[in-house]
Protein backbone atom coordinates (compact mmCIF):
# COMPACT_ATOMS: atom_id res chain seq x y z
CA UNK A 1 0.00 0.00 0.00
CA UNK A 2 1.66 3.04 -1.12
CA UNK A 3 1.94 5.91 1.50
CA UNK A 4 0.91 9.71 0.63
CA UNK A 5 3.93 12.10 0.30
CA UNK A 6 4.00 14.65 3.17
CA UNK A 7 3.63 17.30 0.44
CA UNK A 8 0.03 15.62 -1.35
CA UNK A 9 -0.82 15.31 2.44
CA UNK A 10 -0.39 19.00 3.12
CA UNK A 11 -1.90 20.59 -0.06
CA UNK A 12 -5.15 18.77 0.41
CA UNK A 13 -5.68 20.84 3.77
CA UNK A 14 -7.79 23.56 3.69
CA UNK A 15 -6.12 26.53 4.00
CA UNK A 16 -6.75 28.49 7.93
CA UNK A 17 -6.67 31.80 8.43
CA UNK A 18 -6.05 33.04 11.89
CA UNK A 19 -7.33 36.28 12.87
CA UNK A 20 -6.08 38.26 16.00
CA UNK A 21 -9.06 39.58 18.71
CA UNK A 22 -8.33 41.83 20.94
CA UNK A 23 -10.19 40.78 24.67
CA UNK A 24 -11.01 43.11 26.65
CA UNK A 25 -12.49 42.88 29.77
CA UNK A 26 -12.04 38.73 30.09
CA UNK A 27 -12.07 38.77 33.54
CA UNK A 28 -15.91 39.65 34.20
CA UNK A 29 -18.07 36.83 34.74
CA UNK A 30 -19.94 37.47 30.74
CA UNK A 31 -16.49 38.16 29.30
CA UNK A 32 -14.65 35.12 30.78
CA UNK A 33 -17.53 32.81 30.60
CA UNK A 34 -19.68 33.33 27.29
CA UNK A 35 -17.06 35.42 25.52
CA UNK A 36 -13.64 33.90 26.00
CA UNK A 37 -14.11 30.12 27.14
CA UNK A 38 -17.10 28.95 25.20
CA UNK A 39 -16.60 31.20 22.10
CA UNK A 40 -13.20 32.58 21.13
CA UNK A 41 -11.63 29.28 22.80
CA UNK A 42 -14.44 27.02 21.88
CA UNK A 43 -13.43 28.18 17.71
CA UNK A 44 -9.68 28.18 18.62
CA UNK A 45 -9.73 24.49 19.76
CA UNK A 46 -12.09 22.47 17.30
CA UNK A 47 -10.00 24.35 14.49
CA UNK A 48 -11.74 26.98 13.72
CA UNK A 49 -14.93 27.32 11.31
CA UNK A 50 -15.04 26.73 7.55
CA UNK A 51 -15.93 28.93 4.92
CA UNK A 52 -18.34 28.45 2.13
CA UNK A 53 -14.93 27.35 -0.61
CA UNK A 54 -13.86 25.16 1.77
CA UNK A 55 -11.25 27.15 3.70
CA UNK A 56 -11.13 28.27 7.44
CA UNK A 57 -10.86 31.01 9.73
CA UNK A 58 -9.16 30.48 13.39
CA UNK A 59 -8.88 33.19 15.62
CA UNK A 60 -6.19 34.16 18.56
CA UNK A 61 -6.95 36.03 21.33
CA UNK A 62 -5.41 39.02 23.28
CA UNK A 63 -5.98 39.66 26.69
CA UNK A 64 -6.55 42.83 28.07
CA UNK A 65 -7.21 44.45 31.54
CA UNK A 66 -5.70 46.24 34.13
CA UNK A 67 -4.15 43.29 36.31
CA UNK A 68 -1.26 41.77 35.22
CA UNK A 69 -1.58 38.81 37.33
CA UNK A 70 -5.43 37.90 36.70
CA UNK A 71 -4.09 38.11 32.90
CA UNK A 72 -1.40 35.42 33.41
CA UNK A 73 -3.39 33.44 35.47
CA UNK A 74 -6.18 33.30 32.66
CA UNK A 75 -3.45 32.99 29.71
CA UNK A 76 -1.85 30.28 31.84
CA UNK A 77 -5.29 28.42 32.70
CA UNK A 78 -6.28 28.36 29.09
CA UNK A 79 -3.22 28.22 26.86
CA UNK A 80 -3.22 31.37 25.73
CA UNK A 81 0.34 33.28 24.34
CA UNK A 82 -0.65 37.04 24.08
CA UNK A 83 -1.87 39.33 27.09
CA UNK A 84 -1.30 42.93 28.13
CA UNK A 85 -2.38 45.63 30.41
CA UNK A 86 -1.71 48.41 27.61
CA UNK A 87 -4.76 48.29 25.40
CA UNK A 88 -3.22 51.42 23.30
CA UNK A 89 -0.13 49.13 21.64
CA UNK A 90 -2.06 46.62 21.30
CA UNK A 91 -4.34 48.43 18.72
CA UNK A 92 -1.52 49.77 17.12
CA UNK A 93 -0.30 46.12 16.14
CA UNK A 94 -1.95 45.20 12.87
CA UNK A 95 -1.72 41.63 14.22
CA UNK A 96 -4.67 42.57 15.96
CA UNK A 97 -7.66 42.70 13.73
CA UNK A 98 -10.65 42.65 15.59
CA UNK A 99 -11.77 44.76 18.97
CA UNK A 100 -13.61 43.16 21.31
CA UNK A 101 -15.11 44.79 24.09
CA UNK A 102 -16.67 43.32 27.56
CA UNK A 103 -16.39 46.28 30.21
CA UNK A 104 -18.59 48.17 32.27
CA UNK A 105 -20.76 50.31 30.61
CA UNK A 106 -19.30 53.42 31.59
CA UNK A 107 -15.79 52.86 29.86
CA UNK A 108 -17.07 51.25 27.00
CA UNK A 109 -17.59 54.21 25.01
CA UNK A 110 -13.85 55.49 25.30
CA UNK A 111 -12.48 52.44 24.36
CA UNK A 112 -14.39 52.26 21.62
CA UNK A 113 -13.32 55.33 20.17
CA UNK A 114 -9.86 54.71 20.48
CA UNK A 115 -10.73 51.12 18.43
CA UNK A 116 -12.68 53.02 15.53
CA UNK A 117 -9.16 55.51 15.48
CA UNK A 118 -6.88 52.82 15.16
CA UNK A 119 -9.48 51.00 12.22
CA UNK A 120 -10.12 48.00 14.28
CA UNK A 121 -13.30 46.03 13.58
CA UNK A 122 -15.45 46.08 16.15
CA UNK A 123 -17.58 43.42 17.79
CA UNK A 124 -19.39 44.85 21.72
CA UNK A 125 -21.22 44.07 24.60
CA UNK A 126 -24.22 46.00 25.15
CA UNK A 127 -25.22 49.19 26.00
CA UNK A 128 -22.84 50.55 23.26
CA UNK A 129 -22.85 53.59 25.04
CA UNK A 130 -24.55 55.60 28.24
CA UNK A 131 -26.52 57.87 25.85
CA UNK A 132 -28.17 57.43 22.57
CA UNK A 133 -26.32 60.29 21.31
CA UNK A 134 -23.27 58.68 22.17
CA UNK A 135 -24.28 56.03 20.88
CA UNK A 136 -25.10 57.16 17.61
CA UNK A 137 -21.86 59.18 17.64
CA UNK A 138 -19.49 55.72 17.93
CA UNK A 139 -22.08 54.08 15.32
CA UNK A 140 -21.13 57.75 12.65
CA UNK A 141 -17.52 57.32 14.12
CA UNK A 142 -17.75 54.09 12.58
CA UNK A 143 -18.96 54.60 9.24
CA UNK A 144 -16.59 57.20 8.67
CA UNK A 145 -13.83 55.13 9.50
CA UNK A 146 -15.31 52.79 6.92
CA UNK A 147 -14.67 50.08 10.44
CA UNK A 148 -17.58 47.18 10.16
CA UNK A 149 -18.79 46.53 13.46
CA UNK A 150 -20.99 44.15 15.42
CA UNK A 151 -23.07 44.25 18.52
CA UNK A 152 -23.87 41.43 20.93
CA UNK A 153 -27.57 39.93 20.36
CA UNK A 154 -27.38 36.58 22.49
CA UNK A 155 -30.86 36.50 23.03
CA UNK A 156 -31.61 36.25 19.68
CA UNK A 157 -29.69 32.68 19.91
CA UNK A 158 -31.44 31.03 22.51
CA UNK A 159 -32.67 27.65 21.52
CA UNK A 160 -36.39 28.86 22.92
CA UNK A 161 -36.55 31.97 21.09
CA UNK A 162 -35.19 29.91 18.23
CA UNK A 163 -38.68 27.77 17.74
CA UNK A 164 -40.07 30.62 18.81
CA UNK A 165 -39.13 32.27 15.53
CA UNK A 166 -39.50 29.13 13.64
CA UNK A 167 -43.30 29.70 14.75
CA UNK A 168 -43.91 33.10 13.88
CA UNK A 169 -41.81 32.25 10.35
CA UNK A 170 -44.06 29.44 9.69
CA UNK A 171 -47.54 31.39 10.45
CA UNK A 172 -48.54 29.54 13.29
CA UNK A 173 -49.52 32.38 15.26
CA UNK A 174 -51.84 34.07 12.85
CA UNK A 175 -52.36 37.53 13.51
CA UNK A 176 -49.70 38.49 16.92
CA UNK A 177 -51.63 39.70 19.50
CA UNK A 178 -49.33 40.35 22.48
CA UNK A 179 -46.35 38.99 24.17
CA UNK A 180 -45.84 38.92 27.95
CA UNK A 181 -42.55 38.41 28.82
CA UNK A 182 -41.28 37.42 33.02
CA UNK A 183 -37.50 37.71 32.98
CA UNK A 184 -35.84 38.11 36.64
CA UNK A 185 -35.03 36.32 39.80
CA UNK A 186 -33.83 36.97 43.61
CA UNK A 187 -30.46 38.79 43.93
CA UNK A 188 -29.42 38.52 47.23
CA UNK A 189 -28.73 41.87 49.17
CA UNK A 190 -25.70 40.65 50.55
CA UNK A 191 -25.86 40.88 54.44
CA UNK A 192 -26.61 36.96 55.05
CA UNK A 193 -25.76 35.52 51.48
CA UNK A 194 -23.45 37.14 49.16
CA UNK A 195 -25.08 38.94 45.56
CA UNK A 196 -24.49 37.42 42.81
CA UNK A 197 -24.11 40.60 41.04
CA UNK A 198 -21.79 42.84 41.22
CA UNK A 199 -22.58 45.83 43.63
CA UNK A 200 -22.27 48.73 40.79
CA UNK A 201 -25.33 47.16 39.05
CA UNK A 202 -27.22 48.89 42.02
CA UNK A 203 -25.57 52.12 41.55
CA UNK A 204 -26.92 54.79 39.00
CA UNK A 205 -23.85 56.99 38.93
CA UNK A 206 -21.88 53.44 38.22
CA UNK A 207 -23.87 52.31 35.17
CA UNK A 208 -26.94 50.34 37.23
CA UNK A 209 -29.89 49.51 37.05
CA UNK A 210 -32.01 47.00 35.35
CA UNK A 211 -33.39 49.42 32.55
CA UNK A 212 -30.16 50.02 31.31
CA UNK A 213 -29.38 46.20 31.46
CA UNK A 214 -32.20 44.76 30.04
CA UNK A 215 -34.12 47.04 28.08
CA UNK A 216 -31.33 46.98 25.40
CA UNK A 217 -32.09 43.03 25.14
CA UNK A 218 -35.46 43.87 24.78
CA UNK A 219 -35.41 45.92 22.12
CA UNK A 220 -33.48 43.69 19.66
CA UNK A 221 -35.74 40.57 20.77
CA UNK A 222 -38.97 42.65 20.22
CA UNK A 223 -37.91 44.53 16.91
CA UNK A 224 -36.21 41.17 15.23
CA UNK A 225 -39.11 38.90 15.90
CA UNK A 226 -42.49 40.84 16.40
CA UNK A 227 -41.90 44.66 14.92
CA UNK A 228 -39.82 47.50 15.97
CA UNK A 229 -40.62 49.57 19.39
CA UNK A 230 -42.68 52.63 18.60
CA UNK A 231 -43.92 53.68 22.02
CA UNK A 232 -42.60 52.45 25.74
CA UNK A 233 -44.68 53.15 29.19
CA UNK A 234 -42.16 52.46 32.11
CA UNK A 235 -42.48 52.04 36.24
CA UNK A 236 -38.90 52.15 37.96
CA UNK A 237 -38.11 50.80 41.17
CA UNK A 238 -35.74 49.87 43.81
CA UNK A 239 -37.53 47.72 46.08
CA UNK A 240 -34.57 46.87 47.99
CA UNK A 241 -33.06 50.82 48.90
CA UNK A 242 -29.79 49.24 51.13
CA UNK A 243 -28.00 46.84 49.54
CA UNK A 244 -24.16 44.97 50.88
CA UNK A 245 -21.13 45.53 48.37
CA UNK A 246 -17.98 42.59 47.70
CA UNK A 247 -16.37 43.42 51.08
CA UNK A 248 -19.66 43.40 53.25
CA UNK A 249 -20.24 46.90 53.24
CA UNK A 250 -23.81 48.39 53.14
CA UNK A 251 -24.37 50.88 50.52
CA UNK A 252 -27.45 53.24 49.19
CA UNK A 253 -28.61 51.12 45.72
CA UNK A 254 -29.18 54.27 43.48
CA UNK A 255 -30.50 51.97 40.91
CA UNK A 256 -33.88 50.40 39.93
CA UNK A 257 -33.92 46.82 40.53
CA UNK A 258 -37.17 46.36 38.86
CA UNK A 259 -38.91 47.50 35.96
CA UNK A 260 -42.30 47.06 34.14
CA UNK A 261 -42.68 47.88 30.85
CA UNK A 262 -45.41 48.07 28.30
CA UNK A 263 -44.50 48.28 24.69
CA UNK A 264 -46.20 49.31 21.40
CA UNK A 265 -45.08 47.58 18.33
CA UNK A 266 -45.11 48.47 14.57
CA UNK A 267 -48.24 46.51 13.44
CA UNK A 268 -50.30 47.06 16.33
CA UNK A 269 -48.91 44.56 19.09
CA UNK A 270 -48.62 45.10 22.54
CA UNK A 271 -45.47 43.55 24.73
CA UNK A 272 -45.30 43.84 28.18
CA UNK A 273 -42.25 42.54 29.98
CA UNK A 274 -41.38 42.68 33.81
CA UNK A 275 -37.62 43.08 34.64
CA UNK A 276 -36.48 42.10 38.29
CA UNK A 277 -33.70 41.08 40.66
CA UNK A 278 -36.66 41.13 43.34
CA UNK A 279 -38.38 38.21 42.33
CA UNK A 280 -38.34 34.55 43.52
CA UNK A 281 -38.98 32.61 40.38
CA UNK A 282 -42.10 30.25 40.10
CA UNK A 283 -41.46 29.56 36.32
CA UNK A 284 -40.10 27.00 34.54
CA UNK A 285 -37.24 29.24 33.57
CA UNK A 286 -35.86 32.45 34.23
CA UNK A 287 -36.73 34.10 31.26
CA UNK A 288 -40.54 33.58 29.41
CA UNK A 289 -42.64 34.79 26.61
CA UNK A 290 -45.84 34.68 26.36
CA UNK A 291 -47.61 35.14 22.80
CA UNK A 292 -50.62 35.37 21.94
CA UNK A 293 -52.20 35.07 18.25
CA UNK A 294 -55.46 34.62 16.52
CA UNK A 295 -54.89 31.22 15.23
CA UNK A 296 -52.65 29.94 18.64
CA UNK A 297 -50.61 30.67 21.72
CA UNK A 298 -47.15 29.60 22.63
CA UNK A 299 -44.75 29.84 25.85
CA UNK A 300 -40.87 29.86 25.23
CA UNK A 301 -38.14 29.99 27.68
CA UNK A 302 -34.05 30.04 27.27
CA UNK A 303 -35.22 26.46 26.09
CA UNK A 304 -37.81 24.98 26.13
CA UNK A 305 -41.44 25.79 24.21
CA UNK A 306 -44.94 24.88 24.29
CA UNK A 307 -47.96 25.90 22.17
CA UNK A 308 -51.94 25.91 22.28
CA UNK A 309 -53.41 25.97 18.79
CA UNK A 310 -56.86 27.22 18.38
CA UNK A 311 -58.54 23.96 17.62
CA UNK A 312 -57.26 22.80 21.23
CA UNK A 313 -57.83 25.89 23.39
CA UNK A 314 -60.35 25.08 26.23
CA UNK A 315 -63.54 26.92 26.62
CA UNK A 316 -62.56 28.19 30.42
CA UNK A 317 -65.84 29.37 32.17
CA UNK A 318 -65.48 32.09 35.11
CA UNK A 319 -67.26 30.68 38.37
CA UNK A 320 -65.84 32.00 41.61
CA UNK A 321 -67.69 30.12 43.65
CA UNK A 322 -66.69 26.08 42.01
CA UNK A 323 -62.61 24.89 42.30
CA UNK A 324 -62.03 24.48 38.90
CA UNK A 325 -60.11 21.08 38.86
CA UNK A 326 -59.23 21.88 35.26
CA UNK A 327 -54.80 21.12 34.38
CA UNK A 328 -54.25 23.67 31.81
CA UNK A 329 -51.07 22.40 31.80
CA UNK A 330 -52.18 19.43 30.05
CA UNK A 331 -53.47 21.79 26.87
CA UNK A 332 -50.14 22.43 25.96
CA UNK A 333 -48.07 20.38 23.46
CA UNK A 334 -44.39 20.53 23.58
CA UNK A 335 -42.44 22.03 20.46
CA UNK A 336 -39.81 19.21 19.41
CA UNK A 337 -35.97 20.46 19.20
CA UNK A 338 -35.38 19.27 16.05
CA UNK A 339 -32.01 21.16 15.60
CA UNK A 340 -29.10 21.31 17.49
CA UNK A 341 -28.50 24.69 18.95
CA UNK A 342 -24.97 25.30 20.18
CA UNK A 343 -24.16 28.23 22.46
CA UNK A 344 -25.75 31.52 21.18
CA UNK A 345 -22.99 33.72 22.08
CA UNK A 346 -20.73 30.98 20.23
CA UNK A 347 -23.05 30.98 17.19
CA UNK A 348 -23.01 34.85 17.07
CA UNK A 349 -19.02 34.90 16.77
CA UNK A 350 -19.28 32.40 13.87
CA UNK A 351 -21.70 34.52 12.43
CA UNK A 352 -20.21 37.63 12.92
CA UNK A 353 -16.36 36.47 12.03
CA UNK A 354 -17.66 35.10 8.72
CA UNK A 355 -19.32 38.08 7.67
CA UNK A 356 -16.21 40.24 8.32
CA UNK A 357 -14.20 37.17 6.68
CA UNK A 358 -16.72 37.17 3.34
CA UNK A 359 -17.25 40.91 3.75
CA UNK A 360 -20.77 41.18 4.00
CA UNK A 361 -23.28 43.58 5.69
CA UNK A 362 -24.08 42.74 9.24
CA UNK A 363 -27.32 43.79 10.64
CA UNK A 364 -26.42 43.68 14.36
CA UNK A 365 -24.24 46.92 14.03
CA UNK A 366 -23.73 49.56 16.08
CA UNK A 367 -26.78 51.57 14.86
CA UNK A 368 -28.77 48.51 15.60
CA UNK A 369 -27.14 48.48 19.34
CA UNK A 370 -27.84 52.62 19.07
CA UNK A 371 -31.35 51.65 18.96
CA UNK A 372 -31.35 49.66 22.19
CA UNK A 373 -29.61 52.57 24.40
CA UNK A 374 -32.68 54.62 22.36
CA UNK A 375 -35.19 52.24 24.08
CA UNK A 376 -32.99 52.58 27.64
CA UNK A 377 -32.94 55.66 27.89
CA UNK A 378 -36.90 56.12 26.70
CA UNK A 379 -37.86 53.80 29.56
CA UNK A 380 -36.18 55.44 31.95
CA UNK A 381 -37.32 59.25 31.04
CA UNK A 382 -40.81 57.40 30.96
CA UNK A 383 -40.50 56.12 34.77
CA UNK A 384 -39.34 59.76 35.46
CA UNK A 385 -41.73 61.72 33.99
CA UNK A 386 -44.38 58.99 34.38
CA UNK A 387 -45.79 59.18 30.79
CA UNK A 388 -45.64 57.06 27.90
CA UNK A 389 -42.41 58.19 25.59
CA UNK A 390 -42.22 58.02 21.30
CA UNK A 391 -39.06 56.67 19.75
CA UNK A 392 -38.18 58.40 16.81
CA UNK A 393 -36.77 56.54 14.16
CA UNK A 394 -32.66 56.50 14.28
CA UNK A 395 -30.15 57.56 11.59
CA UNK A 396 -27.13 58.26 10.82
CA UNK A 397 -27.42 60.76 8.33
Amino acid sequence: MSVPSTASTEASLPETREIGVIMNGVSGRMGYRQHLVRSILAIRDQGGIELPDGTKVTVRPLLVGRSPGKLAELAAKHGIEDYTTDLDAALADPRWEIYADFLVTKARATALRKAIAAGKTIYTEKPTAESVDESLELARLAREAGVKTGVVHDKLYLPGLQKLKRLIDSGFFGRILSVRGEFGYWVFEGDWQPAQRPSWNYRAEDGGGIIVDMFPHWNYVLENLFGKVETVYAQASTHIPTRWDENGEPYEATAEDAAYGIFELEGGTIAQINSSWTVRVNRDELVEFHVDGTLGSAVVGLFGAKIQHRNATPKPVWNPDLADDHDYDADWANVPTNDVFQNGFRQQWEEFLMSYVLGTDYEFDLLAGARGVQLAEAGLQSAREGRKVELTVLSLD
